[in-house]
């Protein structure tokens, strides 16, 4: 019973403690789905997802909205300590690249 036009995020990968495949969905991270193969182990976190908005809308709770229908601007505040700040501001200065564009380099990795 998995959704049409499913917009959801899933990632499948293998479980060593369970050993078998597990299917995890990103909008819900208590959900998840063992299986034998990759395939069925995303069947079933669809379908549980599913089941799961169902229920959801049944008891008028809020149903996540899936991360991929989000626009993003590219802009987010981070916090950093001061002595961090001040070792990228240096960096920064050394290299000759904005303090931004050094940050943004150094999380793209």
């Amino acid at each position: 019973m998995a959704m049409k036009n499913d917009h959801y995020t899933y990632r499948v990968t293998w479980s060593a403690e369970d050993k078998e495949y597990v299917g995890l969905c990103a909008e819900f991270p208590s959900l998840s789905w063992l299986a034998k193969t990759p395939e069925s182990a995303l069947k079933g976190i669809r379908k549980v997802a599913a089941e799961a908005i169902e229920d959801m809308k049944k008891l008028g709770e809020p149903v996540p909205e899936p991360i991929a229908n989000h626009r993003y601007s590219g802009k987010f505040v981070v916090r950093v300590t001061p002595e961090t700040h001040k070792a990228l501001a240096i960096e920064s200065a050394e290299t000759g690249i904005s303090l931004n564009r050094l940050a943004a380099a150094k999380l793209s990795r």
